[in-house]
């Protein structure tokens, strides 16, 4: 999505369409990868102060091997390594589980001497242990502590963007109705640093964020619902027709539908051997 919410505002041509074709084009738009350019002046969400992928190429500048688990299309760490060149470790390689992204990011990756390989999420990695002096990773569906501490060398780093707890959850209960506690409270940070800890890791670094995200028009909210498939699972227009009718309305006649994603930038190190 667009990064500032006040820089663009809803396409004058969607207010004319009708519920219809603002639908039939949200479901068609192709979901691969995590480009969200599609969504320039239809939805927009803030970003973290901390820069992740900025900084993330920084890192990439001083490491001699570097991992990137569930990179996705490769997007993410395709920008880093444009920060970090024209230093970049002299051994990298991405990790993703969804068949049409590990073929976007090859063909993404693979020409600047990224080594792609497809792994399910929450298998163990395809690496031998102490392999990587930095792991990276940008919305993980869940850190496989383990396995991160395992391929990392001691003193190696895991740094890392999650998404929080309740994370855009305005717009998934609008669909769902209200989440019990536990479903709301999963992905805390506090959850997440105590299995880094029990696998070995030291925490460094936890910083969070609550950003504004706006839906501009209808089309928006469906694209959003089929590219971040967990969110409202099972999601099709047939069967949530009536929730985005209503929706629609709603947009229309008030203005975008605003809700909150929630982020926090994750630092954990391997203690080095003594």
């Amino acid at each position: 999505m667009t990064q500032d919410p006040r820089s663009w505002t809803m396409d004058p041509m969607a207010r004319s369409r009708t519920f219809e074709e603002l639908v039939a084009e949200g479901a068609a738009v192709p979901t691969e990868g995590w480009d969200f350019s599609w969504f320039a002046g239809r939805a927009t969400e803030e970003r973290p102060k901390w820069g992740y992928a900025r900084s993330a190429g920084e890192r990439l500048a001083r490491a001699e091997a570097a991992l990137d688990v569930q990179t996705g299309g490769g997007e993410v760490l395709g920008f880093a390594l444009e920060q970090a060149a024209p230093d970049r470790p002299a051994l990298l390689a991405a990790t993703e589980g969804w068949p049409p992204n590990v073929a976007k990011a090859a063909a993404l990756l693979g020409p600047r001497g990224v080594v792609v390989v497809a792994a399910p999420d929450g298998a163990p990695l395809p690496f031998a242990d102490g392999a990587f002096d930095l792991v990276l990773s940008r919305h993980p569906v869940t850190p496989h502590w383990p396995e991160i501490a395992r391929v990392l060398r001691p003193g190696g780093t895991y740094f890392a963007q999650h998404v929080g707890p309740a994370s855009v959850f305005e717009l998934v209960e609008y669909f769902l109705g209200p989440l019990p506690e536990a479903v709301r409270g999963a992905r805390h940070p506090d959850l997440e640093s105590a299995g880094a800890l029990a696998a070995g890791l030291e925490v460094e670094e936890m910083r969070t964020a609550r950003l504004r995200m706006e839906f501009h028009d209808i089309a928006a909210v469906v694209h959003f619902l089929r590219k971040v498939v967990w969110m409202v699972p099972g999601f099709t227009v047939e069967a949530y027709e009536d929730r985005l009718r209503a929706l629609h309305e709603k947009i229309t006649a008030d203005g975008p539908f605003v809700a909150h994603s929630t982020r926090h930038l994750f630092v954990a190190r391997k203690p080095a051997v003594a």
